[in-house]
């Protein structure tokens, strides 16, 4: 049974497209405009093993706020319909990814109830010229209610005694350690007899 999805979001403000196959091995052809997020995005396919397609066009002669968001939320829908009834799935992931002096926790449960905790340090405003650091949040809200996941990001350790916080290390961890923990989630297992996971019968 083949786990993929196709989404379009067209509005006033972005036109974007989604593509993704669950059971892919990372390959990702990404184009959004704002270059760090695109690197990201790459994060995503290459950690979860998923190939992922995205092309968003949006106004950033504004800002990158738009572009972001609508790409988060058009990626979010992508997964909840690549996942389908969800049987068989693994439901639950976790992982923990340290990235030099960075450490990130994230844990996700497709439970088609969408919830969102996110804890990270003040950072600098800016990463490159164009990604805003105040979107991350803002990005883990968005696809968690557009995918209807549970999912928690906590930023354990964010810098060396006595020094500030790496806003590009303390974001990519995050998008390594969600990545992880989807490609955790999103696994058949063997074991459920292809099953939904869940004393309710669905997710």
């Amino acid at each position: 049974m083949s786990r993929t999805a196709r989404v379009e979001r067209i509005t006033k403000e972005t036109k974007v497209l989604v593509e993704v196959d669950l059971d892919g091995t990372g390959v990702a052809e990404i184009s959004t405009g704002v270059g760090f997020y695109d690197h990201m995005l790459h994060q995503i396919a290459r950690h979860g093993g998923f190939d992922l397609t995205v092309r968003t066009v949006g106004d950033l002669e504004i800002d990158a706020h738009h572009t972001m968001e609508d790409t988060a939320l058009a990626l979010g829908a992508a997964f909840d319909q690549a996942l389908g009834d969800k049987a068989g799935i693994r439901r639950y992931g976790s992982a923990t990814v340290p990235m030099d002096e960075v450490l990130v926790r994230a844990a996700v449960d497709l439970s088609g109830r969408p919830y969102v905790v996110h804890d990270e340090p003040a950072l600098a405003p800016y990463i490159g010229p164009v990604y805003p650091t105040s979107m991350t949040r803002h990005i883990w809200e968005s696809f968690g209610q557009a995918a209807r996941i549970t999912l928690h990001v906590d930023v354990l350790r964010a810098a060396r005694p006595g020094g500030h916080p790496d806003a590009h290390h303390v974001v990519e961890a995050q998008f390594k350690a969600v990545s992880r923990a989807l490609r955790e989630a999103t696994a058949v297992d063997p074991t459920a007899g292809g099953a939904i996971p869940s004393t309710k019968g669905a997710l």
